[in-house]
């Protein structure tokens, strides 16, 4: 009986050491995808370098639409944040022409004039979320790609993976999000509106509640993208303004 005690134990222990070995390795592949969301983030900038500029107004950076319609906006210290830490920023006029009241939109959208991307008269609409009020710093100072790597180290949840289209992405709070491709160079296969190089994506939800109609907005897509949710894919409605890059 002893002997098959000890065997027995050895054996649980086997097991036991089996499955921490799996466990770190899940792990791990969560590690490996927002390392690789790095890399891949950087390629993205290095393509279009003159659309990456520095945002004091937001104590950030950010990355400019070809077509400077819509920029996605990242803290490099969520302290020094004013309203958010990772945003989009965009051109309200065609959302205002398909119906939007912007007084009916909620909180975590901003309505306003002028900025970085128009003129006085301009009118632009931002919407994102706070990560944090942590005081970032840097070994060698601040740059985009670096101020990106505090979200994957400390905020790691924010960072999201897109099987279905082989693109990272950052969560930018109620289904809004920024998601760029994985490799430029295989990226696109199937020519979808959603498959591009870079993607700004917006829940229509809260817009259509305050009076917007999808389909009217002029160089967005309304369109149906896969979405996986508890290993499940499922159509969601989003608006969408892709770009290809190359």
């Amino acid at each position: 009986m002893k002997k098959m005690t000890r065997k027995a134990t050895r054996l649980c222990l086997a097991v036991a050491l089996a499955l921490t070995a799996v466990a770190c390795s899940d792990g791990g592949g969560l590690d490996v995808v927002g390392r690789t969301s790095v890399t891949a983030l950087e390629t993205i900038l290095k393509i279009i370098p003159d659309k990456v500029r520095a945002d004091e107004l937001n104590a950030g950076w950010s990355l400019s639409a070809p077509d400077d319609s819509v920029r996605f906006i990242w803290s490099e210290d969520y302290s020094r944040s004013p309203l958010h830490d990772v945003m989009l920023e965009f051109d309200a006029q065609p959302f205002l022409d398909a119906g939007l009241d912007p007084g009916k939109l909620p909180d975590n959208y901003a309505f306003y004039e002028g900025g970085p991307m128009g003129g006085m008269g301009s009118k632009m609409l931002m919407v994102g979320t706070k990560l944090g009020d942590d005081r970032l710093t840097y070994s060698g100072g601040s740059t985009a790609l670096a101020a990106y790597e505090q979200i994957v180290s400390k905020y790691r949840e924010a960072v999201n993976y897109h099987s279905s289209l082989d693109h990272y992405g950052v969560k930018l709070g109620d289904g809004n999000l920024f998601e760029w491709a994985k490799d430029v160079k295989t990226n696109g296969y199937d020519q979808s509106v959603q498959d591009k190089d870079i993607v700004f994506v917006l829940n229509p939800e809260p817009l259509t509640a305050a009076g917007l109609d999808p389909d009217k907005v002029a160089g967005w897509a309304y369109a149906q993208v896969p979405i996986e949710t508890n290993g499940k894919t499922e159509q969601v409605w989003k608006l969408l303004k892709p770009f290809d890059l190359q």
